[in-house]
């Protein structure tokens, strides 16, 4: 990272952070992607159980991995204000944080999967699967948050393309794994939709094991001596990891799990509607990764301007995001419109499925545009450490008007199961409206102190 002058170099400045990022997050999504389509191609139960058990598990993932997204910030304003010496002390707590928020998630785990499992109107083959693809998916929590705090010292320092190697490296691995657990190659038994979560596990570690020795020995990581020491746990600095993290934690699961929740309302549909409804919401996950990553790149750099005092270029970086991410959506909406039919034949070949599934990616497509803008403020609000009013606002958009509206339209109008995509849109559309307005007051606010 660097300072820039001119807009001219701030954009190619961040275009070279964004594009290994984007790439990143398309591999690592990849990873549910392809257990949600090789799944699919082994039976319509796998591809329903697969798709219910990841929808359980992302919001909670994303939403845990959200807290530890404030390493991010944290070592970005620690470089950008000149303090190098800070950042080892930094990680390492944001370590010991990764492992008390695994513990929490076997905990959280151990208590609430199989009632919420039990609420759910799945047939029984569904719901085993769906369990037994959740705990094949827990023997990766501890790397996957490890890794998550590793990522997020990585990618402070502006080498974004690193993290894009680890995972690319991988991505043919954890397809190497499903093909071999799910249909059973080699001796190995025959799981079905099951041994993606074997697969991924898997993956998991191997990602972490690269991750530790590429920031042990090669530079620049290596400068900064993560590892060298053991230093003691720092409640103060977990404070400041956890009232940073929380609000961006929650955030992601307000945004993230309302996704489930309209899955568990969906139960009392067929299978055939479930595993349409949750093929198109995996690919609208998909291209979810794109306004993801340039809000994880705003992140970054306006995280280094802010550390430095630079509010304009910081402000700057924030349009250059905005523009590019409402650019590539509309791309990705023309896409998913004309598409939809081919799109929906990559996840089932049931003729039942396939005519469901095209028409949920309708409703998919008008997620684009709302997905473009929100996502990209979000990020824009947490490199500026601004996360609190953030996080209410998402609540507010997604869980009291969004998913009530979706609800209401299912139950009381002929819309049924897409009412609830309705909602979903609704929601997202409150979110961008009122995330833009945060944004702009408080960049404001910051021009006239500046000033």
């Amino acid at each position: 990272m660097i300072e820039t002058l001119t807009t001219r170099a701030k954009v190619r400045q961040f275009l070279y952070i964004l594009v290994p990022i984007l790439i990143t997050q398309l591999a690592m999504f990849s990873m549910t992607f392809f257990d949600t389509i090789m799944s699919g191609r082994y039976s319509a139960d796998d591809l329903a159980g697969v798709a219910v058990g990841s929808s359980l598990w992302m919001p909670v993932y994303m939403g845990l991995a959200g807290i530890l997204m404030s390493i991010t910030p944290i070592v970005g304003h620690l470089i950008g204000a000149g303090e190098q010496k800070k950042v080892a002390f930094s990680v390492m707590q944001g370590v010991y944080v990764s492992l008390v928020i695994a513990a929490m998630t076997y905990v959280i785990g151990l208590l609430l999967l199989m009632p919420i499992m039990n609420t759910m109107n799945l047939e029984e083959n569904v719901r085993r699967i769906a369990i037994e693809y959740v705990i094949g998916l827990s023997f990766g929590i501890i790397p996957l948050f490890l890794t998550a705090v590793l990522r997020g010292f990585i990618d402070a320092l502006g080498m974004t393309r690193t993290s894009m190697i680890i995972i690319l490296l991988s991505l043919p691995l954890n397809i190497f794994f499903n093909y071999v657990f799910i249909y059973g190659k080699w001796g190995f038994p025959e799981l079905g939709g099951v041994g993606s979560g074997y697969a991924s596990s898997i993956t998991y570690w191997l990602i972490f094991f690269l991750s530790v020795w590429i920031v042990h020995r090669q530079s620049p990581f290596a400068t900064y001596r993560l590892f060298y020491a053991v230093p003691h746990a720092s409640l103060a600095k977990w404070k400041e990891i956890l009232l940073l993290g929380l609000p961006i934690g929650l955030s992601i699961f307000f945004e993230t799990s309302i996704f489930s929740a309209v899955t568990l309302l969906m139960s009392e549909y067929s299978t055939n509607v479930i595993a349409a409804h949750q093929a198109a919401l995996n690919f609208a996950s998909l291209t979810y990764m794109i306004p993801l990553s340039v809000s994880m790149a705003l992140t970054i750099v306006i995280g280094f301007e802010a550390g430095a005092h630079r509010w304009a270029d910081a402000r700057r970086y924030s349009l250059i995001g905005v523009m590019i991410a409402v650019s590539i959506s509309l791309l990705c909406t023309a896409g998913i419109f004309f598409f939809r039919d081919q799109v929906a034949y990559l996840y089932s070949t049931d003729r039942e499925v396939l005519k469901l599934t095209a028409n949920f990616l309708l409703f998919a497509a008008l997620f684009q545009l709302s997905d473009a803008i929100q996502a990209p403020v979000q990020g824009a609000l947490r490199g500026y450490k601004d996360v609190n009013v953030t996080f209410i606002m998402t609540m507010i958009s997604y869980w009291v008007i969004g998913l009530p509206l979706g609800w209401a339209l299912a139950r009381f109008t002929d819309w049924g199961p897409y009412g609830y995509w309705i909602g979903l849109i609704t929601g997202l559309t409150c979110g961008a409206i009122t995330l833009s307005i945060r944004l702009k007051l408080f960049q404001k606010r910051k021009a006239s102190l500046s000033a």
